[in-house]
């Protein structure tokens, strides 16, 4: 039995014996090696940033950096009064911002992998000042999410995987 097989064995087994989806026990199972294997030897992926579609600077920045707490790392426009390309960060969190026609589709979803969700809803609780931006903790067999939609309906979908 190839290796393959060997792993879509145990995660359906996993599956079963905790009564959860295929797809959510191979979110808990899936080993670094099976992510290597599919790599090139010297190809290393780093920080990914997904570019997301805005159309008020104001509120964009209200939102990620008021909000969320995340930094600018850079701004961009090719003169005055052009659309804004924005840069932005929190830890491994990136995102880029563009207020250019073609520059990502509103109402695009994001999923972060990520730990401390319940500290960053707790976090985010006192500042509802941004109107009525209440996310709760949602948890399923995968985990615990925090589902943050930004004022132009981009969602970033943060995951905590269960242990």
């Amino acid at each position: 039995m190839t290796a393959d097989k060997d792993f879509k064995r145990i995660v359906r087994d996993h599956a079963r014996q905790h009564g959860i989806s295929y797809a959510a026990a191979r979110v808990r199972l899936r080993p670094d090696d099976d992510i290597r294997r599919r790599e090139e030897p010297n190809v290393h992926f780093h920080r990914t940033a997904p570019i997301l579609r805005i159309f008020d600077e104001t509120k964009a920045r209200q939102f990620y950096v008021d909000y969320l707490g995340m930094t600018v790392d850079f701004e961009h426009r090719f003169e005055p009064g052009m659309p804004l390309y924005l840069g932005l960060s929190r830890g491994d969190l990136a995102v880029h911002l563009s207020e250019h026609h073609g520059d990502g589709t509103p109402g695009t979803h994001v999923v972060v992998y990520t730990t401390g969700v319940e500290a960053l809803h707790a976090e985010l609780q006192p500042k509802h000042d941004l109107g009525n931006i209440r996310p709760g903790l949602e948890r399923d067999e995968i985990g615990t999410w925090l589902n943050l939609t930004d004022p132009f309906g981009n969602t970033l979908r943060l995951l905590e995987v269960a242990q």
